[in-house]
């Protein structure tokens, strides 16, 4: 399958990302939300990517179809945290385990160093065997798991984290 990969914008790619996200929060515990996104909650989350520089990456087929797609954004909120960002990989339920994830996890990557950041987060229900898989497969560490931090589909599930550190910036500085 011929295969692109594109900047996501919100005109362009809005409503097959939301798609994904709704089938993502209705079907797995990927996402810990409980409702379906709105197109609201796309463009305040579009805004956001667009005024932290943060990049949001997808692969279209040959027809335009989004099958996949990632993006960082802020770790947390306060300036000491400004070489780290917590991402997070989606693909569309048809496509799964046909390689898409690892396509944009390498182009994550790419953007983190040109963005000279120093470690990327990946929050992972624990029993995300695939997406732990992935993360592993490009030197990602298991660094910790929080225990039944969320509750879904009736069950209590666990969060681990998954940390990269980069060789990138050469020069950190504080402030």
């Amino acid at each position: 399958m011929r295969h692109t990969i594109v900047n996501c914008t919100f005109e362009c790619h809005a409503g097959a990302i939301l798609e994904i996200f709704n089938e993502v929060i209705r079907n797995t515990t990927a996402l810990y939300d409980y409702k379906p996104r709105t197109t609201k909650s796309m463009m305040d989350w579009f805004q956001v990517k667009t005024t932290g520089n943060f990049p949001v990456i997808g692969i279209e087929d040959s027809r335009g179809m989004l099958l996949a797609f990632g993006s960082y954004g802020t770790f947390r909120a306060w300036p000491a945290y400004k070489y780290t960002v917590e991402h997070s990989v989606y693909v569309h339920a048809d496509y799964r385990g046909q390689g898409f994830g690892r396509i944009v996890m390498q182009q994550l990557i790419a953007e983190a160093h040109k963005n000279n950041l120093h470690a990327m987060i990946g929050g992972i229900d624990a029993t995300n065997t695939s997406s732990i898989t992935l993360h592993e497969h490009f030197g990602f560490k298991h660094v910790g798991t929080f225990q039944q931090v969320g509750f879904k589909f009736g069950c209590w599930i666990d969060l681990s984290f998954y940390q990269l550190l980069l060789e990138t910036p050469t020069h950190p500085i504080d402030g």
